[in-house]
């Protein structure tokens, strides 16, 4: 098994959980705000989440709060957050660092394996995209600003 599956994480509510479950699915990994330009990718993230889930596509929102504290909120507003006001039923875990010392091991393996323009390992804003293929031998990194719908054509070629 790709060690990308064996790397930890911590769900909204507090539950550690490893990326295996997600293993036979295609991934899209977002670092994601409350309090940013992007938030509204949430609703095209959960319409993507909703149309492709059946065909085994797995949205992973991960509460970032390194850019400019967009994300100030505890794990419990967060999730209220995103369930009241998009409807967001996709996977949710608790903030982390995508930059810097205390980077999680997820975005220290992602941005290894896809690197950012001219090779940056640096997530420059939230809503940076990643989407994995199954089996994890597909990496692919879209920028803040490429909506979620930009992102369909890529996704079916996955499923």
């Amino acid at each position: 098994m790709d060690t990308l599956y064996t790397i930890s994480v911590k769900t909204i509510d507090g539950k550690e959980c490893d990326l295996s479950k997600y293993a036979e699915k295609v991934m899209l990994i977002v670092n994601t705000a409350s309090k940013c330009g992007f938030t509204g990718q949430y609703k095209g993230l959960e319409e993507l989440y909703k149309k492709y889930k059946d065909r085994d596509l797995i949205v992973l929102g991960f509460p970032c709060n390194q850019f400019n504290s967009q994300e100030p909120g505890t794990e419990a507003e967060i999730s209220s957050f995103c369930e009241l006001n998009y409807g967001v039923t996709f996977p949710l875990f608790s903030k982390i660092d995508v930059n810097g010392d205390n980077a999680h091991p997820l975005y220290k393996e992602l941005k290894q394996r896809a690197p950012g323009i001219l090779g940056t390992q640096i997530i420059k804003w939230n809503f940076t995209k990643f989407l994995v293929g199954r089996g994890a031998e597909t990496v692919k990194r879209f920028a803040s600003a490429a909506s979620p719908e930009a992102l369909e054509k890529e996704i079916e070629t996955l499923l």
